[in-house]
C-alpha cells in the first residue's frame, strides 16, 4: 500500500491512502490528490502501480516534477531525480521518497511511504504456467464440464475485437466457476499509443463484471494485490481460500470481504499479458483447485484471443492512420499539381490555338488504356500534362506516381521501378515494392524515358505487352494494371536510328503522342501564365502585387524563353521578390536576358517612315546581325533565324546584301 502526505504547500498535513492503481495529482478537481497551489498544473503528475512497484509520471507539467531521495539520511542533501525528457518523464518510487511539484521557491512536497501487503501470503493452491496445460487433462473425465468449456472457448474465439473478447472471458468464467460472484480482468498497458500518452506502462483493471448484472458495477472493485503479485511474480495460477487467514490478513482482501479468490495469468511466451481475478464474495463455499484447472484451460485460449485482439487493434489503427496519411499526402500532391482546383484536374493555362488543339487531343485519350507519349522541350510542362491525363481519367482515385529516369543509375532505377526481394543484392535488407506495384490501378509517369538503359527498356516492354513485372531476385511474375505515360525532350526517331532506344519499345510508347508547344509558339498565353504565377507567388510571399506594366509585358512576350514555362516561372518568382508591396513590374526589374530585346530595338532605331519602311529597316538589321554573329555562315545564320538557307538568300537579294 502507498500513503501520500503533503509536507509543504497550502494543504500541509493532508494525507491519502489510495486503493486504485492510478493516482492522479494536480490542481483540477477530479484528481485523487488535489493540490490547489497555483504553480501546480491542472494535471501535474500521476502514480501508476505496476505489479511490484509504483512509478511516478510527469504529465508534461508547466513547472516540472522531481523525486527527492534520501531526505532523512543523517541530514545529508537528498538526491534529486528530475522527471524530464532525459528520464522519459517517469521514475520508480521508493519508501521515504518526497515528490517535488514546481520549481525554485514555489514548491509543493508530498511524502511517500509504503508498506507491503504481506508478501509471505499463504495460498490454498498454486500452479505454475508450465503445469497448467498438463493438469487440464483431468477434465477429460467430466464430459459435462468439457461441453461447457467447449462452448466458452467457442464464444471467446468468435469475439471480433478486444472488448468482445473481455466480455466473453467474464461470461465464460461465471459459467465455468459456479461460485464466482465477481470477475475482474487486469491487462498490461503495453499499447504503443497508450504508453506514449500515459507514460508508465503498468497493469490496469480494464473490465469488471458481477454475476447477474449486465452493466459494470457502479463502484470500482479493488484488486487483491497480494494474490495479483503472486500471479505475476511467480508466473502461476493462485487460489486463496479463507482470505483473512490464508493471505496474511492483507488489507485489500479484508476490505473487500473476499472469502476466496482465484488469480489466473494471461500469458504469451515469457510475457504476462494480464490476470483474470475471480472472486467469491457472497457464497459460503470456497474456490478450489478444480476451478483453477478449468480456468487454466480457459486462460490458455483467452491469452491467445487477447494477444490476437490487441494485434488486430494495432493493425486497424495503423491501417486507419496510413489511410489518413495517404489521403492527406495524395490530396496535397493533387493540390500541388492542380493548383487547388476543386474538380481535381490540373490547371493548364492557355487560350492559344496550339494549346486548344493539345487539350482537344488530351480529352480523346484520357479514358482509354493506351500508352501516351508526351513530347516537348525542357520546361514546357510535360509532367503537368501527364498529371492531367491521370486526373481527368477514371483512374483519378488511384495513385499518380512519377519517376525521372535520368535521376538514378541503372541498378537503382530497376529496383525503384520493379522492386526487389530481400537478399537479392548487397543492401537489400527487406522486400521493396516497386513503383509499378505502388501505382497498380493508377498511372505511372516515366519522365525522360529516353535516358532509360537498354537493359531496362526490355523489362518495360514486357510490362507493356504482358502487364507483368518481376522484382529483382523474385522467381514469379506479378500482374499489374498500370497506365504508362512517358515523356521526352528528345527526338525518339533519331534515338532509335542511332541505336540508343529500342525500336519495338518506340512503337509501344508512341501509340498516342501529345506534343506540348514551346512558349515561343504561343506567346499570346504569356500574359495569362505570367498573371497566374504573379498571383501565386504574391500569395506565397504575402506581398500583394499590382501587375505588369505594358512595357514589361511586351518584353516578356518578345523573349523566346528557351527554358519555356519553367524559366518564366522562375523569372516571375524573382520579380515578386523585387517589387514593393502593391507595386507593378517595370522593365528595369527584368533579367538582362529578357531585356536584351529592348536593347536590340534601341540599337536598330529605324528612321521614321511608313510601317513597311521601318519594318524593312529592322529586318535588314537582323539579317546583318545574324550573319555577323555566325561569321558570315549563311547556313548557321538561317538556322538561328528559323528560316531555310534558300529563304535567307532570297531576303539578302531583296535587300541588296
Amino acid at each position: 500500500m502507498i500513503r501520500l502526505e503533503v509536507t509543504r504547500g497550502q494543504l500541509v498535513g493532508t494525507a491519502i491512502e489510495p486503493n486504485s492503481d492510478i493516482v492522479r495529482i494536480g490542481r483540477a478537481e477530479g484528481n485523487d490528490l488535489v493540490v490547489p497551489d497555483t504553480h501546480v498544473s491542472s494535471e501535474h503528475a500521476k502514480i501508476v502501480f505496476s505489479a511490484d512497484r509504483y512509478v511516478l509520471v510527469d504529465q508534461r507539467s508547466t513547472n516540472g516534477t522531481a523525486i527527492l531521495r534520501g531526505v532523512a539520511e543523517n541530514g545529508a542533501d537528498p538526491v534529486r531525480i528530475a522527471l524530464d525528457d532525459t528520464n522519459n518523464r517517469e521514475a520508480t518510487l521508493e519508501d521515504g521518497d518526497v515528490i517535488e511539484l514546481g520549481s525554485q521557491d514555489r514548491l509543493v512536497h508530498v511524502a511517500v511511504s509504503m508498506r507491503e501487503d504481506a508478501d509471505d501470503a499463504r495460498v490454498f493452491a498454486m500452479k505454475k504456467i508450465e503445469e497448467l496445460v498438463p493438469r487440464a487433462t483431468i477434465l477429460e473425465k467430466d464430459e459435462g464440464r468439457l461441453r461447457i468449456l467447449y462452448e466458452a472457448l467457442k464464444r471467446i474465439g468468435g469475439a471480433q475485437d478486444l472488448s468482445e473478447v473481455l466480455v466473453a472471458i467474464c461470461e465464460s468464467s461465471f459459467t465455468l466457476v459456479p461460485l464466482a460472484t465477481h470477475v475482474t480482468i487486469i491487462l498490461r498497458d503495453d499499447d504503443e499509443d497508450s504508453a506514449a500518452a500515459r507514460g508508465a506502462s503498468g497493469y490496469v483493471p480494464v473490465m469488471t463484471r458481477v454475476r447477474g448484472q449486465d452493466a459494470p458495477p457502479s463502484q470500482a472493485i479493488p484488486i487483491t494485490r497480494s494474490v495479483f503479485r503472486k500471479v505475476v511474480s511467480e508466473r502461476a495460477a493462485v487460489v486463496a481460500a479463507d482470505a483473512p487467514r490464508d493471505v496474511g490478513q492483507s488489507e485489500s482482501l479484508m476490505g473487500a470481504q473476499i472469502r476466496s479468490t482465484l488469480g489466473i495469468p494471461l500469458w504469451k511466451g515469457d510475457e504476462i499479458l494480464g490476470v483474470i481475478q475471480v472472486d467469491n464474495r457472497e457464497a459460503t463455499g470456497v474456490l478450489t483447485a478444480s476451478d483453477l484447472d478449468i480456468m487454466a484451460v480457459l486462460a490458455q485460449n483467452a491469452s491467445l484471443a487477447v494477444a490476437n485482439a490487441r494485434v488486430a487493434k494495432r493493425l486497424r489503427a495503423a491501417e486507419d492512420r496510413l489511410k489518413k496519411e495517404n489521403a492527406f499526402l495524395k490530396g496535397k500532391e493533387q493540390e500541388r499539381r492542380t493548383g487547388g482546383k476543386k474538380d481535381g484536374a490540373p490547371e493548364i493555362i492557355g487560350n492559344s490555338t496550339p494549346m486548344k488543339q493539345l487539350l482537344q487531343q488530351l480529352e480523346k485519350v484520357v479514358n482509354t488504356r493506351v500508352t501516351v507519349l508526351i513530347e516537348g522541350e525542357t520546361g514546357v510542362g510535360k509532367e503537368l500534362v501527364a498529371a492531367s491525363v491521370h486526373y481527368r481519367s477514371n483512374r483519378r482515385e488511384r495513385l499518380f506516381v512519377g519517376q525521372n529516369c535520368a535521376a538514378m543509375p541503372e541498378t537503382l532505377l530497376e529496383s525503384e521501378l520493379f522492386g526487389h526481394k530481400k537478399g537479392a543484392f548487397t543492401g537489400a535488407h527487406e522486400d521493396k515494392r516497386g513503383l509499378f506495384e505502388v501505382a497498380d490501378g493508377g498511372t505511372l509517369f516515366l519522365d525522360e524515358v529516353t535516358e532509360m538503359p537498354l537493359s531496362l527498356q526490355s523489362k518495360l516492354l514486357r510490362v507493356l505487352q504482358e502487364g507483368e513485372i518481376r522484382p529483382i531476385g523474385a522467381t514469379q511474375e506479378k500482374k499489374v494494371n498500370v497506365r504508362i505515360v512517358a515523356a521526352t525532350n528528345r527526338n525518339l526517331e533519331k534515338e532509335v536510328a542511332e541505336g540508343r532506344f529500342r525500336e519495338d519499345l518506340y512503337y509501344r510508347l508512341k501509340v498516342f503522342p501529345l506534343r506540348v508547344p514551346p512558349l515561343r509558339e504561343r506567346r499570346e498565353d504569356i500574359p495569362l501564365i505570367g498573371a497566374h504565377f504573379l498571383q501565386r507567388f504574391a500569395t506565397e510571399f504575402g506581398k500583394p502585387a499590382g501587375g505588369f506594366s505594358q512595357q514589361a509585358m511586351e518584353l516578356l512576350q518578345s523573349y523566346d524563353w528557351p527554358g519555356n514555362v519553367r524559366e518564366l516561372q522562375n523569372e516571375i518568382q524573382r520579380l515578386v521578390i523585387q517589387i514593393d508591396t502593391g507595386g507593378f513590374v517595370t522593365p528595369d526589374m527584368l533579367s538582362p536576358r529578357v531585356r536584351q530585346v529592348e536593347g536590340m530595338i534601341e540599337r536598330v532605331r529605324p528612321t521614321k517612315g511608313t510601317l513597311k519602311e521601318m519594318m524593312d529597316q529592322v529586318e535588314r538589321w537582323l539579317l546583318i546581325e545574324a550573319l555577323r554573329e555566325h561569321g558570315n555562315n549563311k547556313t548557321a545564320a538561317a538556322k538561328s533565324l528559323g528560316i531555310t538557307r534558300e529563304g535567307l538568300h532570297k531576303k539578302l537579294r531583296a535587300f541588296g546584301l
